[in-house]
């Protein structure tokens, strides 16, 4: 009767896999298991080691060292301490990655949540709370969801941290980031963010960890953890599904 029971829900899996096969959230092509992407499309992708900027996490060719900085960060030295990334941001991963923020294929948040968990490790170990990149609420009754507030909810809950969705509150109804040009974004997200008053005695001295989607100038994370180092913060980490390179 017990391993009935054992039995019973991967059987159920497997019938309801095999009448709906899922499909892979990259190429639309069917899958024999939930995987969320085929094998075709994951040995397209671009993972980042740990050889990378140990600012902003821009992925090196070769390990310089622990605490190598990239010349960026070196030049303009970013307000978080920390930014770690899954994967590069390409013509590989660029597709599954808008699907999952526009078009509503939010099944692969378990498949990032894993990828955003193994790159960001040592960081989650230090966390005392994470939270997301918040959106205007015009954005997100139009978008019906805040893609990056599902990715942060599951780290959240699979490492056992503290979740506060509403931490910070994003009060300037920004223009989409992908029209400016690299100044053009940061002078759009400026001032654009504050801090939930409701949570100011939580923020004081905490290890606050954000959680995006993706990072291009890195002016998003930096106008929030501002916010978040101004409020009391002692250290603000990132952790991105997928960066851009200059490549």
């Amino acid at each position: 009767m017990r391993m009935m029971k054992e039995l019973l829900p991967n059987l159920l899996t497997k019938g309801v896999n095999y009448l709906f096969p899922p499909v892979c959230g990259n190429c639309d092509e069917a899958i024999w298991d939930n995987t969320g992407i085929c094998a075709s499309c994951w040995k397209d992708l671009t993972f980042i080691s740990t050889a990378c900027c140990n600012s902003c996490g821009y992925p090196f060719e070769l390990s310089h060292g622990d605490e190598m900085l990239c010349g960026e960060c070196l030049h303009s030295p970013k307000a978080f301490d920390q930014c770690r990334a899954a994967l590069v941001y390409d013509v590989h991963s660029k597709g599954m990655i808008i699907s999952f923020k526009h078009a509503d294929k939010t099944y692969l948040s378990a498949l990032f949540t894993r990828w955003l968990s193994s790159c960001g490790q040592g960081i989650l170990d230090r966390a005392d709370v994470i939270i997301p990149v918040p959106l205007h609420r015009r954005r997100l009754l139009r978008r019906r969801y805040n893609q990056s507030a599902l990715l942060a909810h599951s780290v959240a809950r699979l490492h056992h941290k503290r979740y506060i969705p509403n931490l910070l509150l994003r009060t300037k109804n920004t223009s989409s980031q992908g029209q400016f040009s690299m100044t053009g974004r940061w002078r759009n997200v400026r001032n654009a963010f504050v801090l939930n008053n409701r949570f100011k005695a939580i923020v004081e001295g905490k290890h606050v960890v954000l959680i995006d989607d993706v990072y291009t100038t890195g002016a998003t994370l930096d106008a929030c953890a501002r916010v978040l180092k101004n409020s009391g913060a002692s250290t603000v980490s990132a952790i991105v599904l997928a960066r851009v390179t200059k490549d």
